[in-house]
């Protein structure tokens, strides 16, 4: 039997293999595949309706983004677990009450990565502890606010949109 996945690089975040793979209609054909180990992102959703926000700089995108307090998994952990992490980490909050809205995947044509979403609340402030490849800043915006940017193109980030929605139809 052939070797079917070859690995072409090795990274800190993200590997890249390529792999010979028979699709369920008998075609055969060779697959470019990111794999990545997966992350979670928050809606921290505060007594006042308001929703924590980052405006993180990504250079990939060239500035800065919209998005909600997340992270990749580590080591294998459970997903809850990156989450809470996370929003101690980037946001400086800590959660007594958690709801799973379910998971994304970013873009199955070429990346493994699953992204787990959650809802967070009973929320309780802490010193945040942001790495140092983070630039970011913390905002606390209204929810019906965040979701208006979510729908109109101001939030772009994918998982923060997905959660911003899950969560709106949680809270309806």
């Amino acid at each position: 039997m052939t070797d079917r996945r070859r690995k072409i690089f090795d990274g800190r975040i993200i590997d890249l293999h390529v792999e010979q793979v028979t699709l369920p209609n008998g075609t055969e054909l060779e697959m470019e595949i990111v794999g990545h180990p997966g992350g979670a992102a928050v809606v921290a959703l505060d007594s006042n309706s308001r929703v924590c926000l980052l405006n993180q700089y990504r250079h990939v995108t060239g500035g800065y983004l919209w998005e909600l307090p997340a992270g990749k998994i580590d080591d294998n952990e459970p997903p809850e677990i990156t989450a809470e992490r996370e929003l101690r980490d980037e946001a400086g909050v800590i959660a007594a009450d958690w709801h799973n809205l379910g998971d994304i995947v970013s873009s199955p044509g070429v990346f493994s990565e699953v992204i787990y979403l959650y809802l967070a609340r009973d929320l309780t402030l802490v010193e945040p502890n942001n790495d140092a490849d983070e630039v970011l800043e913390i905002h606390w915006i209204n929810f019906a606010e965040a979701l208006r940017w979510a729908q109109q193109g101001k939030i772009r980030d994918a998982k923060s949109v997905a959660a911003l929605m899950r969560t709106a139809a949680v809270l309806s």
